[in-house]
């Protein structure tokens, strides 16, 4: 990928153009073209690898060495000597994804709540990793198997061994200096950075297990692994891990399955946000943050493995109904908390504070791993929030892309009480005596390994107009999902444009109570065209008046069931917007792009509907009858704007449309030829792509595209 010369002084970069082959614009169209060969993929095979999963060779479970041999040995020996065996999960997403996995998988092997139980930790009283106080409420297991976590517990690793309990640790954390002495660890960390297997997150990792067990007794399970992949993409792109080599494929096909909603708990949960499952958007802004927000608000996260592997539909409903109501109470608290961090930060001198550490007697543990993202993001560095409750201090981490703020922690364990995580999230606790030498410590660490807080950066991919935002590139875009680490959704710039039609939305649960979360509404315009969109944490009065250069995603609106703009970033224009004719015309009719009143069958192009015009013009001119605008509409199947569209292009080719209150006369002169329809003037153009773009739009639905 080539350095990105600096845009403006906002630290946008922007990519050069580039020059793909022929081949690959006419395989993915020149936006997609151009996306790929700037994210260097630009041979024929890695290309379709990347486009197509089947394309694709998997990396096998056993990639993993004896590592992986040792732990399918030891399942086995407890499934023949009948040992009770427990899973010990974590309480994110992709730790109750990766415990379901588990529990699913190796449910085809052990009896459920008789030899196989789970076990995961509440997040209110309890940090990731294992515990010696989790450990002593399974004292009469043989064996307990990790997922998502457990690679750095050594001292509870020391404690189930003098309990003569074996442990098999499936994680993608961060490794102890030396191997653990555990039966196996299954951690891709061990592997080099370049491995397909690399990157892959907790249940990725739990998944390989299942996928070696099934490999090694194939004739026991009664349901395909395959079936477990939809639970594998909830829990990638939920923890936002690199999406390439077998994490992407894997991503991929869970979205496949994803969408067959065959597993209950899913498809309730997709019900419940409107999503259709084709897309990862609908697991990180759907599913996720409903699975999350459970052990957010009540800690305990046990019901979620239920919801996710229950085949009771009344249990299922229930509990997505409670995953529900614990995503409208943390959308609350975290506007809450997020205000009241602001508050706090405008105090501090951000020059000389490149981590900012913070905390509170009054925040919600659940929700402080939340807010610190998006404080992190906003204000490019590393953010830790805490809750204090005595004299102890539990919380939170994150950090911005570029900042390993695990490296910058770790040096401070000896003052810590826990402490896990990787590079850009970690929990920790520690005795709020030792809040000040933290403090002291890591940004002493972050000035010696930095030197500097640099600027936000904002990488684009594309500079187009408003027009271009429609059904040609959404298609072409979407061919590059999943997106995320190593692949982000393309960001896009619209030049000299501005804000109409500014409001803030009224959100609202599922029983319509409004809810305090902020997100403006409006639609943006250029020269070209308009098109809605939204922008979250900003309020109508912030959304700027002026022409603006605007940074934005291009993204689906399930429940207006068409696409729209998220903004990322605006600078402001000295200069104002020009307003043409062709402007004009666009702003005026756009409205009836979205609700075009379109009857045409899925198939039917702009190109077919003009050539439906004209086959009716020269009827009409040939009987010398008349016709209503209703007659028209009703026998072509659109609306009135898009009517009068077709009878403007009509009379550039020289007919003669003649009208009275009630009837329309459509005549070509006599003596006259009927022109070349081969030769296409600018209307006619104009008419098909605003017909094509309608019909796009108002059958525009996730599954579809």
């Amino acid at each position: 990928m080539k350095e990105l010369p600096i845009l403006n002084s906002n630290s946008w970069q922007i990519f050069p153009l580039v020059e793909p082959k022929p081949w690959l614009i006419e395989r993915v169209g020149n936006y997609a073209a151009q996306l790929l060969w700037q994210r260097g993929l630009q041979t024929e095979s890695e290309i379709q690898a990347f486009l197509n999963p089947s394309a694709y060779t998997p990396t096998g479970a056993f990639a993993f060495g004896e590592e992986m041999i040792w732990a399918i040995e030891r399942i086995k020996a407890a499934r023949e000597q009948r040992h009770k065996v427990a899973i010990w999960g974590d309480f994110d997403a992709d730790g109750i994804t990766a415990t379901s996995v588990l529990w699913d998988g190796l449910g085809q092997f052990f009896p459920q709540g008789e030899q196989l139980i789970y076990f995961i930790p509440n997040r209110l009283t309890a940090s990731h990793g294992l515990s010696v106080s989790g450990i002593d409420t399974l004292r009469d297991c043989q064996l307990i198997i990790t997922c998502d976590t457990g690679s750095t517990n050594l001292k509870e690793i020391d404690y189930l061994r003098s309990l003569e309990i074996d442990v098999i640790i499936t994680d993608h954390h961060t490794l102890p200096e030396h191997r653990p002495p555990v039966t196996a660890i299954i951690n891709p960390r061990y592997l080099s950075s370049d491995h397909p297997l690399f990157h892959l997150s907790g249940v990725a990792v739990a998944y390989k297990l299942i996928e070696a067990l099934y490999e090694t007794m194939p004739h026991i399970p009664t349901q395909p692994v395959e079936s477990l992949l939809d639970l594998v993409a909830i829990g990638l792109v939920a923890d936002l891990v690199q999406l390439s080599g077998d994490c992407r494929y894997l991503a991929q096909k869970g979205i496949e399955e994803l969408k067959k909603k065959n597993r209950l708990g899913v498809k309730f949960l997709l019900e419940a946000c409107k999503k259709e499952g084709d897309r990862p958007t609908d697991i990180s802004f759907g599913i996720a943050p409903r699975i999350n927000s459970i052990s957010r608000i009540w800690g305990d996260v046990h019901k979620c493995v239920e919801m996710l592997t229950s085949s009771d539909p009344i249990q299922c409903q229930a509990l997505v109904d409670l995953a529900e109501e614990a995503n409208n109470q943390r959308k609350a608290l975290q506007k809450k908390i997020y205000n009241q961090v602001l508050e706090r930060i405008i105090n501090i001198d951000l020059s000389t504070s490149p981590i900012l550490v913070l905390a509170d007697a009054n925040w919600h543990g659940g929700i402080l791993g939340v807010v610190a993202g998006q404080i992190a993001q906003e204000y490019n560095r590393p953010v830790i929030l805490l809750n204090i409750d005595g004299d102890t201090l539990r919380g939170s981490a994150r950090s911005p892309q570029g900042i390993d703020l695990y490296s910058l922690i770790k040096g401070q364990e000896h003052i810590l009480t826990s402490f896990g995580g990787h590079p850009y999230a970690a929990g920790l606790s520690l005795s709020i005596q030792n809040l000040e030498l933290f403090k002291e410590s890591l940004i002493q660490k972050f000035w010696q390994q930095y030197g500097t807080i640099s600027p936000k950066a904002i990488a684009i991919d594309l500079v187009v107009t408003i027009a271009e935002l429609g059904q040609e590139l959404f298609r072409e875009l979407k061919q590059l999902e999943p997106h995320g680490m190593g692949n982000p959704a393309p960001k896009l710039l619209i030049k000299n444009c501005r804000f109409t039609n500014k409001f803030n939305a009224n959100i609202k649960n599922r029983r319509g109570q409004k809810l305090q979360y902020l997100k403006s509404e409006f639609k943006l315009v250029d020269a070209t065209g308009s098109i809605n969109g939204h922008w979250w944490e900003q309020s109508i009065d912030q959304v700027p008046d002026h022409p603006c250069d605007v940074v934005l995603e291009l993204v689906d609106n399930p429940r207006t069931r068409t696409y729209e703009v998220r903004i990322i970033d605006v600078a402001p224009l000295a200069d104002s917007l020009p307003e043409t004719e062709t402007y004009n015309q666009i702003i005026k009719l756009e409205p009836f792009v979205t609700k075009a009143g379109l009857k045409l069958s899925p198939n039917l192009q702009g190109e077919d509907l003009w050539q439906r015009l004209v086959g009716v013009a020269k009827y009409l001119s040939r009987t010398g009858q008349t016709v209503t605008y209703t007659q028209l509409q009703n026998k072509l199947g659109i609306n009135m704007p898009i009517l009068q569209l077709g009878l403007k292009a009509l009379e550039v080719y020289g007919w003669q449309i003649q009208e009275n209150s009630e009837d329309l006369r459509i005549n070509f002169p006599q003596r006259q030829t009927y022109p070349d329809y081969n030769q296409v003037p600018p209307e006619v153009e104009y008419f098909v792509k605003f017909v094509n773009e309608a019909a796009f739009r108002q059958s525009f639905a996730p599954s579809q595209v």
